[in-house]
């Protein structure tokens, strides 16, 4: 089958044929018809996880998708041929970039019904970081104050619905040109983040969700009330997700000492920091669909480009630009049918 593949780090993302997915008792086999473009392929490729992540070649990249069920292994129960799904694959799996992936049936679930497949495509992996920040670490309760970094990207646009739903007032950074687009997403409070300093207008915060990192990191742990807590999706990793991740002893030092700084800063103002690397979770997705359905959440499609166009797609991702995510649609091919 076609698949998109990089054969080394730093490599360039190139078609290849691939052999088709090996599909295991638990897993369904998923014609992939829109796949979403996100920034942890490009890290991936460019060697920034190998030490956590340590992926063999040739590898597939891709980690969200959304299509139709073409086959099921012998112990999968909740999925049935021609089944409309969408998941994000857990890490042994990833590859959407491809005509077809084998996906585990727990990190799977049906897609929304009342979106496009290209709009389904887009979810999974920001609608799952979204959640697992606000819902899962950050248990956001209805008067609070979350501060949401980069809203019109991604995982920003789909956080700042969520933290409305879920009661919260929301401050949120962007560009001028998009404050509008982020007021209609739901904030409250929009800090124009190339000539204003979010740190001086904003205090008194429960949680900041950081996409970036470095500075903008630690310049948020001070917007924080005392005993609030900022998640970092960008990083430094801390010791709890070496450990959750089984990490050997030489690599949970180094990640302890990656996040040794911010973690010191985050005690000495009396707030948390914690690092969140999105799982897979079919459940969660199910309860997202179902948040779609309702009319709460809306995914936010930027870009669509055809499936020849991935390595492009992937390449203008990393510069920036695109509110909301980037997708590809993949044509179908039915397997066994290699025309």
């Amino acid at each position: 089958m076609r698949a998109f593949v990089v054969t080394s780090y730093k490599g360039p993302l190139h078609e290849a044929d691939v052999p088709e997915p090996t599909v295991g008792d638990q897993d369904v086999l998923v014609q992939v018809r829109a796949a979403g473009l996100n920034q942890l392929d490009e890290k991936i490729r460019e060697g920034e996880f190998k030490q956590i992540l340590p992926y063999k070649f040739p590898l597939i990249l891709g980690h969200d998708v959304a299509g139709t069920v073409v086959r099921v292994g012998s112990e999968v129960r909740g999925f049935a041929v021609g089944d409309e799904v969408y998941a994000r694959p857990g890490k042994d799996q990833i590859g959407t970039f491809a005509e077809r992936v084998a996906v585990a049936e727990q990190d799977l679930a049906l897609a929304p019904t009342s979106i496009s497949v290209e709009e389904a495509g887009s979810l999974p992996l920001v609608a799952l970081t979204a959640w697992q920040a606000l819902v899962v670490k950050g248990t956001v309760r209805p008067g609070q104050k979350v501060l949401i970094h980069a809203g019109a990207g991604g995982v920003g646009s789909i956080a700042i619905q969520l933290a409305k739903h879920l009661g919260a007032t929301v401050a949120t950074t962007a560009s001028a040109s998009n404050a509008d687009f982020v007021r209609e997403l739901g904030a409250d409070v929009v800090i124009d983040y190339r000539s204003q300093d979010f740190e001086a207008q904003l205090s008194g915060y429960d949680l900041v969700l950081d996409s970036l990192g470095g500075e903008n990191l630690e310049k948020s742990l001070r917007v924080l009330r005392p005993g609030g807590k900022a998640i970092g999706i960008s990083g430094p990793p801390d010791p709890a997700f070496a450990r959750e991740a089984g990490l050997n002893p030489v690599l949970r030092l180094a990640i302890t000492a990656l996040s040794r700084k911010v973690r010191k800063q985050a005690k000495k103002l009396g707030v948390t920091y914690e690092f969140l690397f999105m799982g897979p979770s079919g459940e969660q997705l199910r309860q997202i669909a179902a948040l779609v359905d309702s009319g709460v959440l809306r995914p936010v499609v930027g870009k669509v480009s055809t499936f020849d166009e991935t390595p492009q797609a992937l390449a203008a991702l990393a510069k920036g630009g695109i509110r909301g995510k980037a997708v590809v649609t993949v044509p179908s091919h039915p397997a066994g049918d290699h025309s």
